[in-house]
C-alpha cells in the first residue's frame, strides 16, 4: 500500500510541472460593436451626448520642432458645422471651417483654399458633435485584431474601413473602453501623411468625457493641444462658419 501510495504522489507531483507549463487559452477578443458600446457608455452614455447641441473650446496649441505656440479656438454646432482657428507665434493664423456642405481651409502657405473628396468627407465627419454615436454609420467595416499597448494601457486594436476616405486604427482602452490612440493618413496637398493622434487627460464636462490632451504624431512634427476651457450649448451665429469673403 505504502508503494502504491507513493507511485501515485511521484506521478502527480511529476504532473504539476507539466500543468504549470500547458499554455493558458487566449482571452477571447470581444466584438467590435461591444467595444463601441462600451466606449460610448465610458463617454457618458447616448443621451448625454445627444443633449449637446453646440460647443466652445479654448485652449493652447504647441509645435516643439517649429519653436512655435499659440493659442486655438474651435466652435462646433449640430449638425455638422465647425471652425477652427489656430494663431501661432512666428508662423501665423491657420484657419478651417465647415457648413456642413462645403468646409474650406487657409493658411500662410496655402492660403484659402476650398476642401474637396477625402479632405471634405474628413472636414464633415470632424464637425459632427455626435460623431461617436455614428461609428458604426462612418466605418463599413471594423475588425479587431487584437491587443497592444498604448502607453501603460492595454488597448483593443479596431483596423476601420470607412465608407469614405483612408483606413483608420481606433485603439481603445480595455478597462475604461475609452479611445487612446487614432493612427490616420491625413489628406493634404502634398499627399498623404500618416499621422499617430494621443487622447490624453480625459475630464468629465456636463456628464460628457473629453480628452483636454491631444497629441498628433508625424514623421515631421509632433503638435500638442492642450484644452483649457469647454462651454456647451451656446448660441453661435451660423455665420461663424461660413468662408471668409476675399480680401
Amino acid at each position: 500500500m505504502k508503494r502504491t501510495l507513493t507511485v501515485i504522489l511521484f506521478g502527480f507531483m511529476l504532473a504539476i510541472p507539466a500543468l504549470a507549463q500547458t499554455p493558458a487559452k487566449p482571452e477571447p477578443l470581444p466584438s467590435a460593436d461591444q467595444i463601441i458600446e462600451k466606449y460610448i457608455q465610458a463617454l457618458g452614455g447616448k443621451a448625454a451626448i445627444e443633449k449637446i447641441t453646440s460647443r466652445v473650446v479654448k485652449g493652447t496649441i504647441d509645435i516643439p520642432v517649429a519653436g512655435a505656440s499659440g493659442t486655438v479656438e474651435v466652435y462646433v454646432k449640430a449638425p455638422g458645422k465647425s471652425s477652427s482657428l489656430a494663431s501661432l507665434s512666428g508662423l501665423g493664423e491657420f484657419r478651417q471651417g465647415c457648413d456642413g456642405k462645403t468646409a474650406w481651409s487657409s493658411d500662410p502657405f496655402q492660403g484659402m483654399r476650398d476642401l474637396s473628396g477625402i479632405e471634405l468627407a474628413a472636414a464633415k465627419r470632424e464637425s459632427d458633435l455626435h460623431d461617436d454615436l455614428k461609428l458604426k454609420q462612418t466605418f463599413s467595416k471594423m475588425t479587431v485584431t487584437g491587443k497592444e499597448k498604448v502607453g501603460d494601457r492595454e488597448a483593443y486594436v479596431i483596423d476601420a474601413v470607412p465608407v469614405e476616405g483612408n483606413p483608420e486604427k481606433l485603439f481603445f482602452d480595455a478597462q475604461t473602453g475609452l479611445l487612446l490612440r487614432r493612427d490616420l493618413e491625413i489628406e493634404s496637398p502634398q499627399g498623404k501623411v500618416p499621422s499617430e493622434n494621443y487622447l490624453e487627460d480625459y475630464k468629465e464636462v456636463d456628464g460628457v468625457k473629453i480628452p483636454h490632451k491631444t497629441r498628433q504624431v508625424t514623421s515631421a512634427y509632433e503638435l500638442t493641444i492642450k484644452i483649457l476651457e469647454i462651454k456647451h450649448n451656446v448660441p453661435i451665429d451660423d455665420a461663424k462658419f461660413n468662408k471668409p469673403a476675399a480680401k
